[in-house]
């Protein structure tokens, strides 16, 4: 499984402020998680949230021998404003990781989404891109996950590259070749 965050890895919004890096494209959305933020806010008075996606990373991540799951707090909106506008197949929903708050601290220092990702894979191999993967994250996955996981962080600023996805690549020929798929 590859295990998708949506803000720093395909929304690199750390790159120079209004700088939109190349190939990305500027997409104004109010997803429903947004609008809940701001309660007792109007509708129409929340401002959208700006979004840069790369259109050309779907077939990217098609192209991955991993099944892809959302691992975002964007949770189930995913799947209605970011998949299809980086060129997943509208019709086709990932499965998503339910997360709940993301303001919870944990009292081991890991990142609020950490333990629902180890629980989600329940041992089986995964990969997980995100913005605020730590050492203490990898540390819990390898005391509480029994299979092969690479958590690998992404720079929030320059969003998922071509070495990202090589080394995505790699790392799954890694478990073809050692028959852990």
């Amino acid at each position: 499984m590859l295990l998708l965050d949506v803000d720093g890895p395909l929304n690199p919004f750390a790159a120079k402020p209004h700088r939109r890096p190349e190939g990305y494209r500027t997409h104004r959305m109010k997803p429903d998680s947004w609008i809940a933020q701001h309660v007792g806010v109007p509708e129409r008075l929340v401002k959208p949230l700006r979004v840069w996606l790369n259109p050309s990373h779907g077939a990217a991540l098609l192209a991955l021998p991993f099944e892809l799951v959302w691992a975002t707090t964007w949770e189930h909106d995913a799947n209605e404003w970011i998949g299809w506008r980086i060129g997943l197949p509208r019709e086709e929903n990932l499965p998503v990781i339910e997360f709940g708050s993301q303001f919870v601290q944990r009292s081991d220092g890991t990142y609020v989404k950490t333990w629902r990702v180890v629980e989600f894979a329940a041992g089986r191999p995964f990969a997980w891109v995100d913005d605020q993967i730590g050492d203490v994250d990898r540390e819990y996955v390898a005391q509480h996950h029994d299979g092969p996981a690479l958590l690998h962080w992404i720079d929030p600023a320059r969003g998922l590259t071509d070495d990202d996805f090589a080394l995505l690549a790699d790392w799954a020929a890694g478990l073809e070749s050692k028959g852990t798929t």
